[in-house]
């Protein structure tokens, strides 16, 4: 019977393993990546401001063409009184009934000179577009960055949670080993309750690194738009003979390349562009005029092809006086847009030497951490061989077996730990999007 029970557990434990199988969706770091430039609301949101832009620098574009405009009239006169002052006789007859007017006219005008205004709002404008798109690159940039952060993450979960699977077969097989050797009198019982204590504590943490690992697969499935449901498989090829190349050591790249800095460095240029629009009102604008009307007063006069063409000029003379402090405050704000960039570029000479400086010691620990596996297998091979020939306690066994756990988890995460600082170095040098071969918007 006993026999029967285990056989159909172990049916059902291997048919619940093989459906977890099935449902998880393996992911390379790339395919993340394109899925989240494809899907995330802080991508889509730029793209939107990136059109947005695109559709007010059309705009303005439109204002170099003339303007023309058709209007209409029709009016119905109810007893209209008619006095003619014109071609006036001793014998006047009877004036007409005029009880109807109509007027059509078409008006045009084209600006021929408005103090530079026009080019200068277009040239604005094509510059805020370029700057936009800067940013939408940037965004991306930090969408990647994000991904490889959760998808770092996550590899780190997965991986620890097998390491500490594996140790807890190893530590429950000492606990049944220890529970004969007691029975037989061999070891006192509290040897065999230190290894129960081991077998508890390496399930406690166990259940926490599957709550980590069930936390980060939520979040990165969230982001990319899948079903929260979803388990994540990360590919060991990410992370396995992982070539590092052209690793940045100075800040030259990031001021070249940063997309954050270019767009400031473009609203700067846009915002001196408005400093020019707000003068164009120390002009006046100029533009030619012209025009058709007709006209239809009923039984009275009618008017046809009575063409216009002609120069129109307007000069705001007040304007002249108040403008003075409008050009100052574009003049502030492009200087607030200065100040803005000189801080940015600080600020990514600071980025940079500290990314430098974290990816240099990421390739120390991990360096020490593959030397630490191979001192703490050897110091268990050790410590197991005094404890086999009664050299050796059960305190110095069980603390081998858990600093030879340490260190396996630590190579583990030291590996993915350098891999996700140079990812971290690349994306403050501004280089991330051309790893991942981003096309532009």
């Amino acid at each position: 019977m006993k026999v029967s029970q285990l056989l159909l557990f172990g049916i059902f434990f291997t048919g619940i393993s093989s459906i977890e199988a099935q449902e998880k969706t393996s992911l390379t770091l790339d395919e993340a990546i394109h899925m989240a430039w494809a899907k995330s609301n802080e991508v889509n949101l730029a793209n939107t401001k990136v059109a947005t832009k695109k559709y007010e620098l059309q705009s303005v574009k439109n204002n170099r063409y003339p303007d023309l405009k058709v209007s209409g009239q029709y009016q119905r006169l109810a007893k209209a009184s008619i006095d003619l002052k014109l071609n006036k006789s001793s014998n006047p007859e009877p004036l007409p009934v005029v009880d109807q007017l109509m007027i059509g006219q078409v008006n045009a005008s084209l600006p021929i000179f408005a103090g530079f205004k026009i080019q200068n709002t277009v040239e604005a404008y094509d510059i805020m577009y370029q700057a936009e798109t800067a940013s939408a690159m940037q965004t991306k940039e930090e969408v990647a960055m994000q991904v490889i952060n959760y998808y770092a993450s996550l590899y780190k979960a997965q991986k620890t949670v097998e390491l500490l699977k594996e140790n807890q077969k190893s530590a429950q097989q000492r606990v049944d080993d220890f529970l004969e050797l007691e029975k037989n009198g061999i070891i006192p019982r509290n040897d065999l309750l230190k290894s129960q204590l081991q077998v508890s504590k390496v399930q406690l943490s166990l259940d926490r690194a599957i709550s980590d690992l069930n936390i980060v697969n939520f979040e990165l499935a969230s982001l990319l738009k899948m079903d929260p449901k979803t388990k994540l498989e990360i590919r060991e090829s990410d992370f396995a003979n992982f070539q590092m190349t052209n690793v940045p050591t100075e800040e030259g790249p990031a001021l070249k390349n940063r997309k954050d800095l270019q767009s400031i460095q473009l609203q700067e240029k846009a915002s001196l562009a408005n400093v020019q629009i707000v003068k164009s009102g120390y002009y006046p604008t100029i533009s030619i005029i012209g025009g058709y009307t007709a006209l239809d007063l009923k039984n009275v006069i009618t008017v046809q092809n009575a063409m216009n063409i002609g120069v129109g000029v307007s000069y705001d003379l007040s304007g002249i006086l108040k403008n003075g402090t409008n050009v100052k405050i574009a003049e502030s704000k492009a200087l607030e847009i200065q100040n803005s960039g000189e801080m940015l570029t600080d600020y990514i000479k600071i980025q940079v030497q500290k990314a430098i400086e974290d990816y240099d010691l990421a390739l120390k620990q991990n360096l020490v951490y593959n030397q630490a596996v191979e001192q703490a297998s050897e110091n268990y091979r050790i410590i197991r061989d005094k404890y086999d020939n009664g050299l050796s306690d059960t305190n110095d066994l069980l603390e081998a077996d858990v600093e030879q756990l340490g260190s396996n988890i630590n190579r583990t995460l030291a590996k993915a730990n350098v891999i996700q600082k140079y990812y971290e170095l690349l994306s403050v040098c501004g280089q991330l999007n051309q790893t991942f071969n981003l096309s532009k918007i």
